[in-house]
């Protein structure tokens, strides 16, 4: 363990933040439930939507054909479906389903939705995953057809795209007001800092408010200026928000997998010797204990360990500083000749915290780490784009492992899929496709153990941690809770009289 790493924890000062709430007065509790955001979404457009953010607020205005079961299987949402042959299934909407603007949700909107995502002009990022994708019809208003080119009974699991109206969904952007079908409906446009929603059963009023600075969303939590904010708080945030009395803080064991993501294309992390000795320099356990206040969980792949097609038997990656100095010797690097890399993550100042101690820990073992900071959309927009040497992010709501496919098969590379690293495996490739040949799931569950193993040995990723939510919330927010993956979804059960004068 890193002797530095306790000083590198920056501690929050109670009597600041209590001396700044001083200066501030509470805001009266009216009718409009104030949601604090880190990050604003990327896009609202379920077609595009990767980031979490906008993952999860999409999920809060468009419905989906399926959502997953507390097993990660797939389950009927909007719509149900036979299997009507092994290369075809039938799914069928409820004649009673209508958008947010009263038109009524019908088989054709299904199809144009899908139809535009896997429209290569489009650049979805989530095309990728539907290469077994032959066809889709609509047989009726209310039946949709998918004609697979080879059998998979996972498929359903790959339906939670957003239905759009098919006027819509045709041109290049969505309307300043997109139309869904979901529990919530936009009511203005949406803004770099705001996003403002209605609740469709009762009117009942949400507003996402866009806070970068996570000591801002504490003190605006706790002047009463937001309702209710989960997840991007460093630990001793968490702490001070629970000591008060018009808070309530719960931690929900999370799925969110952490990682350290590699240039394979070009520059020194294309070595392979260079990812393992940064994977030995960094002591994982360490960071989840002083930083996280072990609310996180050590991660050695993708998904979680429980997940039917998880691995957990695999074997965790040591610290040993050693190792990595001699893995960076065979490389070529000394102290005369360090190595130097560019660091990229966002301008969240708990990211920035993790960042540093990344950097003290590997200069320990002689390497250079440069930390370029940045606000999310250059942040992401450099990640998607590949201009980095390393970067840190965050998979969420990782359900099915068409996630294989999606980040690492040698097709996947953007924008047709999320292999931004350009990693490329034959083995990998020949072990992602029969896999999805295969239609006994403990036969391919064995396909994606070995699969996790190689990926863990070539380091396409560095595997970090699961993370935990820490969700807070005014006492006055009645019946709201969020999952493992972090969603927004019970907001559609909160208690509408909570919110009001």
């Amino acid at each position: 363990m890193s002797s530095r790493l306790p000083f590198l924890i920056a501690r929050v000062s109670a009597g600041v933040l209590a001396g700044l709430l001083l200066g501030g007065c509470a805001r009266a509790p009216d009718a409009v439930l104030r949601v604090g955001l880190s990050t604003a979404p990327t896009t609202l457009d379920p077609r595009l939507a990767t980031d979490a953010t906008g993952a999860r607020l999409c999920r809060l205005v468009y419905s989906a054909l399926i959502d997953f079961d507390p097993q990660f299987m797939p389950r009927p949402s909007l719509a149900t479906w036979d299997l009507v042959a092994p290369t075809r299934y039938r799914f069928h909407l409820p004649a009673t389903a209508r958008f947010h603007d009263g038109r009524r949700l019908r088989a054709a909107d299904v199809v144009a939705t899908y139809t535009s995502m896997l429209d290569p002009n489009r650049a979805s990022p989530l095309r990728g995953s539907f290469a077994n994708l032959r066809a889709i019809t609509a047989v009726d208003p209310l039946t949709v057809e998918f004609e697979l080119r080879q059998p998979d009974p996972l498929f359903p699991g790959l339906l939670v795209i957003g239905i759009l109206p098919a006027a819509d969904a045709q041109p290049a952007r969505l309307p300043n007001i997109p139309v869904g079908s979901g529990p919530f409906r936009i009511v203005a446009p949406v803004t770099a800092n705001r996003v403002d929603l209605t609740r469709v059963t009762d009117q009942q009023k949400v507003a996402f408010v866009v806070i970068p600075n996570e000591t801002t969303r504490a003190l605006m939590l706790a002047r009463g200026e937001l309702d209710l904010a989960q997840g991007g708080f460093a630990p001793e945030l968490v702490t001070w928000l629970a000591a008060r009395d018009e808070l309530k803080v719960t931690h929900r064991r999370g799925t969110v997998f952490s990682y350290l993501g590699f240039n394979l294309r070009d520059g020194p992390t294309r070595d392979l010797r260079v990812r393992q000795a940064l994977a030995h320099a960094i002591d994982r356990t360490a960071i989840v204990h002083y930083a996280f206040h072990d609310q996180a969980r050590l991660a050695n792949a993708i998904l979680v360990p429980s997940h039917w097609a998880g691995a957990p038997a695999l074997e965790p990656l040591p610290f040993d500083p050693p190792r990595a100095r001699a893995l960076l010797a065979a490389a070529g690097y000394s102290a005369t000749h360090p190595l130097v890399l560019e660091y990229k993550t966002s301008s969240d100042s708990f990211r920035r915290r993790i960042a540093t101690i990344v950097q003290s820990q590997l200069q320990d073992v002689g390497v250079v780490l440069r930390i370029q900071s940045l606000d999310w959309g250059t942040f992401y927009g450099d990640i998607k784009a590949g201009h980095f040497a390393v970067y840190s992010l965050s998979w969420v709501g990782l359900q099915l492992p068409d996630i294989f496919r999606h980040a690492f098969h040698s097709a996947a590379t953007p924008p047709v899929g999320a292999n931004r690293g350009y990693y490329a495996n034959p083995h990998v490739d020949q072990l992602i496709e029969q896999a999805e040949r295969t239609n006994d799931l403990s036969l391919r569950a064995g396909l994606y153990r070995e699969l996790q193993t190689t990926l863990l040995r070539d380091l396409p990723y560095l595997p970090l941690w699961y993370e935990d939510t820490a969700l807070v919330q005014r006492v006055r927010v009645v019946g709201y809770d969020t999952d493992a993956n972090g969603n927004y979804d019970g907001l559609a059960q909160v208690t509408a009289l909570a919110f009001k004068k």
